[in-house]
């Protein structure tokens, strides 16, 4: 099995990637959180020897040409080892806090990826730039534009998706599907993989053109972290989320989205972590010894991966990281 697993930052992203590297990470990847989701990627190109992959850079609030260009330069940098992996957020986060439209977030989120993938093919072959789409529109590419010395091709498209009619779309466009942290075992193999087969099928696409990468939450435990504090509070600002809720709802918990949510409105996130009931934390995290959260990880994505992404609410030690990695190549 494959692992890839968390980049923090920009100022520490070259030793970490070493240290990753050294621990047997196969690559690493960023989110789009306090920092860049692009900038500490730069900095782990130059360690070498590693895949590297956006999870995810927001998709709306950025224009199909921009997104080109860092994922091509990333391309470049890795020798080929770069993935674009896109999200579309919610839709308070577009709107709200980055002033950009959601509207139609599926239709728009097929259309980047058409984008994307008309710009590449551009550069690629020196067409000509016609893509006259609903949301994006492009028609201009000269020459001085172009970008160079890219002899691995585009780098592969992946989406972020939760609900039934993204992940359908996903499968029927996209190069990979990248599952979501929040979720379990049932959903993934009940909900997401069904969504995968119609959206497949849709396309006319065999299974074998088309990657599941599943992201799972990990926290080992220690004498410093007995009780999974920052998995609970984690879990808790995910199920805090509506879009969330269908998750919860397939084990028996959704009754805690709305109060999870009344409390967030309140700012009382640290009250919100004491709700998380230890089998809703042991389903959703892989949580324990590293040998525990490799069990975890292989029972859950056995099947239907071989390379995951390990969500780290706050950073595994590069010994403990390791053993993950022994256990689940075991």
């Amino acid at each position: 099995m494959q692992v890839m697993t968390a980049l923090f930052g920009p100022t520490d992203a070259i030793r970490r990637a070493h240290a990753l590297r050294e621990a047997g990470a196969d690559g690493v990847f960023t989110f789009e959180g306090p920092h860049d989701v692009f900038t500490p990627l730069t900095l782990a190109a130059t360690v070498g020897g590693l895949d590297l992959m956006t999870n995810v850079a927001i998709a709306f609030p950025r224009n199909p040409i921009h997104l080109a260009h860092q994922a091509i330069d990333h391309q470049i940098l890795s020798g080929g080892r770069f993935t674009l992996g896109l999200g579309t957020q919610i839709r308070t986060q577009i709107e709200k806090r980055f002033g950009a439209d959601f509207d139609r977030p599926v239709a728009r989120m097929t259309e980047m990826i058409g984008a994307l993938r008309a710009i590449f093919a551009t550069w690629s072959t020196g067409e000509p730039l016609d893509f006259r789409g609903e949301f994006y529109r492009h028609t201009l590419m000269t020459p001085n534009f172009t970008p160079r010395g890219n002899d691995f091709g585009p780098p592969p498209i992946y989406v972020g998706a939760l609900g039934p009619r993204l992940t359908r779309a996903t499968a029927e466009h996209a190069d990979g599907l990248l599952v979501m942290p929040f979720g379990t075992k049932r959903f993934l193999h009940e909900s997401t993989m069904t969504a995968v087969a119609e959206g497949l099928a849709a396309a006319g696409r065999d299974a074998a053109e088309f990657t599941v990468v599943p992201e799972v939450i990990v926290s080992v435990a220690s004498e410093q972290n007995p009780d999974h504090a920052a998995t609970r509070q984690l879990l808790a600002f995910y199920g805090s989320t509506p879009a969330y809720r269908p998750v919860l709802d397939l084990h028996g918990w959704g009754d805690l989205q709305p109060e999870l949510h009344a409390m967030s409105k309140q700012g009382r996130w640290q009250e919100m972590a004491t709700l998380i009931p230890d089998d809703m934390l042991h389903t959703i995290a892989a949580c324990g010894t590293p040998a525990e959260i490799a069990a975890h990880i292989r029972d859950r994505v056995g099947g239907v991966a071989d390379r995951i992404c390990l969500y780290q609410p706050q950073p595994i030690d590069v010994d403990s990281l390791a053993q993950i990695v022994d256990a689940l190549r075991g």
